[in-house]
Protein backbone atom coordinates (compact mmCIF):
# COMPACT_ATOMS: atom_id res chain seq x y z
CA UNK A 1 0.00 0.00 0.00
CA UNK A 2 1.18 3.44 -0.40
CA UNK A 3 -0.38 5.59 1.99
CA UNK A 4 0.23 9.49 2.03
CA UNK A 5 4.37 9.09 2.18
CA UNK A 6 4.27 5.80 3.38
CA UNK A 7 5.32 2.52 1.90
CA UNK A 8 3.02 -0.30 3.92
CA UNK A 9 4.11 -4.04 3.00
CA UNK A 10 2.16 -7.26 4.12
CA UNK A 11 3.36 -10.43 4.35
CA UNK A 12 6.48 -11.77 2.80
CA UNK A 13 4.80 -14.23 -0.03
CA UNK A 14 6.22 -14.23 -3.50
CA UNK A 15 5.62 -10.97 -4.69
CA UNK A 16 8.24 -9.88 -2.97
CA UNK A 17 10.54 -10.37 -5.42
CA UNK A 18 9.02 -9.17 -8.38
CA UNK A 19 7.98 -5.99 -6.16
CA UNK A 20 12.19 -6.11 -4.97
CA UNK A 21 13.03 -5.89 -8.95
CA UNK A 22 9.91 -2.88 -9.15
CA UNK A 23 11.85 -0.40 -6.38
CA UNK A 24 15.06 -1.05 -7.73
CA UNK A 25 14.13 2.11 -10.19
CA UNK A 26 13.36 4.19 -6.96
CA UNK A 27 16.14 3.31 -4.51
CA UNK A 28 16.81 3.96 -1.64
CA UNK A 29 13.44 3.12 0.31
CA UNK A 30 12.00 3.43 3.71
CA UNK A 31 8.72 0.77 3.69
CA UNK A 32 6.56 -0.89 6.81
CA UNK A 33 6.62 -4.60 6.52
CA UNK A 34 3.47 -6.33 8.40
CA UNK A 35 3.47 -10.08 8.60
CA UNK A 36 0.21 -11.82 9.45
CA UNK A 37 1.70 -14.42 11.10
CA UNK A 38 5.26 -16.16 11.39
CA UNK A 39 5.22 -20.12 10.28
CA UNK A 40 8.18 -21.57 9.33
CA UNK A 41 9.01 -20.96 5.11
CA UNK A 42 7.49 -17.39 5.13
CA UNK A 43 10.10 -15.43 5.62
CA UNK A 44 13.27 -17.11 3.43
CA UNK A 45 10.84 -15.01 0.92
CA UNK A 46 12.35 -11.61 2.18
CA UNK A 47 15.98 -12.95 1.20
CA UNK A 48 14.94 -12.02 -2.15
CA UNK A 49 13.89 -8.73 -1.91
CA UNK A 50 16.47 -6.49 -3.36
CA UNK A 51 16.45 -3.09 -1.49
CA UNK A 52 17.06 -5.87 1.46
CA UNK A 53 19.84 -7.32 0.30
CA UNK A 54 21.75 -4.55 -1.62
CA UNK A 55 21.01 -1.46 -0.54
CA UNK A 56 22.73 0.27 2.82
CA UNK A 57 20.52 3.17 2.85
CA UNK A 58 17.02 1.48 2.29
CA UNK A 59 15.39 1.75 5.57
CA UNK A 60 12.85 -0.89 6.92
CA UNK A 61 10.54 -1.46 9.62
CA UNK A 62 9.29 -5.26 10.42
CA UNK A 63 6.23 -5.72 12.53
CA UNK A 64 5.28 -8.55 14.01
CA UNK A 65 4.00 -11.21 16.58
CA UNK A 66 5.57 -14.55 17.81
CA UNK A 67 3.12 -16.81 19.66
CA UNK A 68 5.49 -18.27 21.72
CA UNK A 69 6.99 -15.42 23.50
CA UNK A 70 9.88 -14.64 21.45
CA UNK A 71 10.47 -11.35 19.02
CA UNK A 72 10.06 -11.32 15.53
CA UNK A 73 13.66 -10.19 15.12
CA UNK A 74 14.17 -13.87 16.53
CA UNK A 75 12.04 -15.48 13.90
CA UNK A 76 13.60 -13.78 10.78
CA UNK A 77 17.36 -14.91 12.55
CA UNK A 78 16.05 -18.21 12.88
CA UNK A 79 14.50 -19.06 9.81
CA UNK A 80 17.63 -17.08 7.78
CA UNK A 81 20.05 -20.15 8.90
CA UNK A 82 21.77 -23.36 7.12
CA UNK A 83 20.16 -25.03 5.69
CA UNK A 84 17.08 -23.08 5.25
CA UNK A 85 19.12 -19.90 3.74
CA UNK A 86 22.93 -19.80 3.48
CA UNK A 87 22.89 -15.97 3.89
CA UNK A 88 22.34 -14.92 7.83
CA UNK A 89 20.09 -11.85 8.56
CA UNK A 90 22.97 -9.48 10.22
CA UNK A 91 24.50 -9.64 6.49
CA UNK A 92 21.38 -8.04 4.40
CA UNK A 93 22.61 -4.58 3.87
CA UNK A 94 19.50 -2.61 4.67
CA UNK A 95 19.37 -1.17 7.90
CA UNK A 96 16.15 -3.25 9.65
CA UNK A 97 13.91 -1.56 12.68
CA UNK A 98 12.26 -4.34 14.42
CA UNK A 99 8.75 -4.07 16.25
CA UNK A 100 6.57 -6.18 18.03
CA UNK A 101 3.28 -6.57 18.22
CA UNK A 102 0.64 -7.69 20.21
CA UNK A 103 -2.48 -8.62 18.27
CA UNK A 104 -4.70 -5.79 19.55
CA UNK A 105 -2.17 -2.82 19.64
CA UNK A 106 -2.87 0.20 17.18
CA UNK A 107 0.14 1.46 15.90
CA UNK A 108 0.75 5.01 14.49
CA UNK A 109 2.85 5.88 11.65
CA UNK A 110 3.86 9.20 10.27
CA UNK A 111 1.28 11.33 8.25
CA UNK A 112 -1.35 10.37 10.32
CA UNK A 113 -1.77 6.79 9.50
CA UNK A 114 -3.28 4.70 12.41
CA UNK A 115 -3.29 0.87 12.38
CA UNK A 116 -5.68 -1.06 14.69
CA UNK A 117 -4.57 -5.00 14.95
CA UNK A 118 -6.74 -8.19 15.79
CA UNK A 119 -5.86 -11.50 16.63
CA UNK A 120 -6.86 -13.62 13.77
CA UNK A 121 -8.54 -17.49 14.06
CA UNK A 122 -5.58 -19.29 12.70
CA UNK A 123 -3.57 -22.35 14.24
CA UNK A 124 -0.42 -20.66 15.86
CA UNK A 125 -1.53 -17.30 16.04
CA UNK A 126 -2.26 -14.82 13.28
CA UNK A 127 -2.55 -10.65 12.88
CA UNK A 128 -5.16 -9.02 11.20
CA UNK A 129 -5.21 -5.34 10.60
CA UNK A 130 -7.01 -1.46 9.77
CA UNK A 131 -4.77 0.77 7.69
CA UNK A 132 -6.61 4.43 8.41
CA UNK A 133 -5.65 7.84 6.29
CA UNK A 134 -7.66 10.58 5.46
CA UNK A 135 -11.00 8.75 6.35
CA UNK A 136 -9.92 5.93 4.05
CA UNK A 137 -9.49 2.21 5.25
CA UNK A 138 -8.18 -0.60 4.04
CA UNK A 139 -9.05 -4.23 6.35
CA UNK A 140 -6.51 -6.90 5.67
CA UNK A 141 -7.35 -10.46 7.18
CA UNK A 142 -5.62 -13.03 5.93
CA UNK A 143 -5.05 -16.51 7.73
CA UNK A 144 -8.18 -16.71 9.08
CA UNK A 145 -11.01 -19.70 9.80
CA UNK A 146 -14.54 -18.83 10.10
CA UNK A 147 -16.88 -20.00 13.18
CA UNK A 148 -19.45 -22.28 12.45
CA UNK A 149 -22.11 -20.79 15.09
CA UNK A 150 -21.37 -16.99 14.23
CA UNK A 151 -19.42 -13.85 12.63
CA UNK A 152 -15.68 -13.37 13.92
CA UNK A 153 -15.74 -9.97 15.98
CA UNK A 154 -12.54 -9.42 15.59
CA UNK A 155 -13.09 -9.45 11.31
CA UNK A 156 -16.02 -7.93 11.75
CA UNK A 157 -14.40 -4.75 14.35
CA UNK A 158 -10.96 -4.45 11.65
CA UNK A 159 -13.81 -4.75 8.18
CA UNK A 160 -16.31 -2.07 9.92
CA UNK A 161 -17.21 0.14 6.93
CA UNK A 162 -14.06 -0.10 5.19
CA UNK A 163 -13.68 1.16 1.53
CA UNK A 164 -11.86 -2.50 0.80
CA UNK A 165 -11.49 -6.04 2.83
CA UNK A 166 -8.75 -8.19 1.63
CA UNK A 167 -10.19 -11.65 3.17
CA UNK A 168 -8.74 -15.29 3.34
CA UNK A 169 -10.81 -17.33 0.92
CA UNK A 170 -8.68 -20.12 0.07
CA UNK A 171 -11.42 -22.62 -0.18
CA UNK A 172 -15.49 -22.88 -1.39
CA UNK A 173 -17.69 -23.74 0.76
CA UNK A 174 -18.15 -27.31 -1.05
CA UNK A 175 -14.40 -27.55 -0.38
CA UNK A 176 -14.50 -26.24 3.20
CA UNK A 177 -17.15 -28.90 4.57
CA UNK A 178 -16.31 -31.57 2.00
CA UNK A 179 -16.97 -34.92 3.53
CA UNK A 180 -13.85 -37.02 1.55
CA UNK A 181 -11.29 -34.47 2.58
CA UNK A 182 -12.76 -31.52 4.99
CA UNK A 183 -10.83 -28.47 5.33
CA UNK A 184 -12.14 -27.47 8.95
CA UNK A 185 -9.43 -26.62 11.57
CA UNK A 186 -7.04 -25.69 8.95
CA UNK A 187 -7.44 -21.72 9.30
CA UNK A 188 -8.71 -20.75 6.45
CA UNK A 189 -12.22 -19.11 5.08
CA UNK A 190 -14.50 -19.16 1.95
CA UNK A 191 -15.39 -17.10 -0.35
CA UNK A 192 -18.91 -17.25 0.33
CA UNK A 193 -18.02 -16.18 4.00
CA UNK A 194 -15.87 -13.53 2.70
CA UNK A 195 -19.24 -11.98 1.07
CA UNK A 196 -21.42 -12.55 4.19
CA UNK A 197 -18.46 -10.48 6.40
CA UNK A 198 -18.40 -7.74 3.65
CA UNK A 199 -21.95 -7.27 3.82
CA UNK A 200 -22.41 -7.38 7.66
CA UNK A 201 -19.79 -5.21 8.17
CA UNK A 202 -20.48 -2.82 5.44
CA UNK A 203 -18.01 -3.03 3.62
CA UNK A 204 -18.04 -1.19 -0.07
CA UNK A 205 -15.30 -3.77 -1.63
CA UNK A 206 -14.40 -7.15 -0.72
CA UNK A 207 -11.35 -8.84 -2.68
CA UNK A 208 -11.00 -12.26 -2.39
CA UNK A 209 -7.13 -13.73 -1.95
CA UNK A 210 -5.32 -16.58 -0.38
CA UNK A 211 -5.63 -18.74 -3.00
CA UNK A 212 -6.05 -22.38 -2.79
CA UNK A 213 -2.81 -23.44 -5.09
CA UNK A 214 -4.90 -26.55 -6.65
CA UNK A 215 -7.62 -23.49 -7.99
CA UNK A 216 -6.54 -22.49 -11.65
CA UNK A 217 -7.21 -19.42 -13.54
CA UNK A 218 -10.09 -20.61 -14.58
CA UNK A 219 -11.46 -21.50 -11.55
CA UNK A 220 -10.92 -18.13 -10.05
CA UNK A 221 -12.73 -16.81 -12.60
CA UNK A 222 -15.37 -18.77 -12.24
CA UNK A 223 -15.53 -17.83 -8.38
CA UNK A 224 -15.23 -13.91 -9.01
CA UNK A 225 -18.13 -14.75 -11.28
CA UNK A 226 -19.99 -16.10 -8.41
CA UNK A 227 -19.07 -13.23 -5.63
CA UNK A 228 -20.05 -10.58 -8.19
CA UNK A 229 -23.63 -12.04 -8.34
CA UNK A 230 -23.62 -11.74 -4.71
CA UNK A 231 -21.33 -8.34 -4.42
CA UNK A 232 -21.30 -6.34 -6.67
CA UNK A 233 -17.88 -4.83 -7.40
CA UNK A 234 -16.22 -7.88 -5.54
CA UNK A 235 -12.72 -8.70 -7.27
CA UNK A 236 -10.61 -11.78 -6.89
CA UNK A 237 -7.17 -10.96 -6.26
CA UNK A 238 -4.81 -11.48 -9.05
CA UNK A 239 -0.80 -10.85 -9.76
CA UNK A 240 -0.37 -6.78 -10.59
CA UNK A 241 -3.75 -5.48 -9.13
CA UNK A 242 -3.49 -2.46 -8.26
CA UNK A 243 -6.41 -0.53 -6.44
CA UNK A 244 -6.70 3.17 -5.98
CA UNK A 245 -8.58 3.93 -2.82
CA UNK A 246 -8.30 7.59 -2.60
CA UNK A 247 -8.38 8.99 -6.07
CA UNK A 248 -7.46 12.54 -4.89
CA UNK A 249 -4.48 11.41 -2.68
CA UNK A 250 -1.30 9.12 -3.28
CA UNK A 251 -3.09 6.23 -1.82
CA UNK A 252 -3.32 2.94 -3.31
Amino acid sequence: MRVGKQRLIFDGGTGLRLLGLDLLKSMPIEAHIFFAHTPLGSHPRLSFFHPWIYSSQSVLYLWGDRPDGSTIEDSLSDQMVHPNFPVPLHLMQAEMKFHDIVPGDTVTLADGIMIETAPLNHPNVAIGYRVTWENHTVAYCSDTEHFADRFDENVLRLARNADVLIYDATYTNEEYYSAHSSKVGWGHSTWEVGVEIAQKAGVKQVIMYQHDPSHTDDFLDQIETKVQAAFPGGLVAREGMVLEVCQDKESE
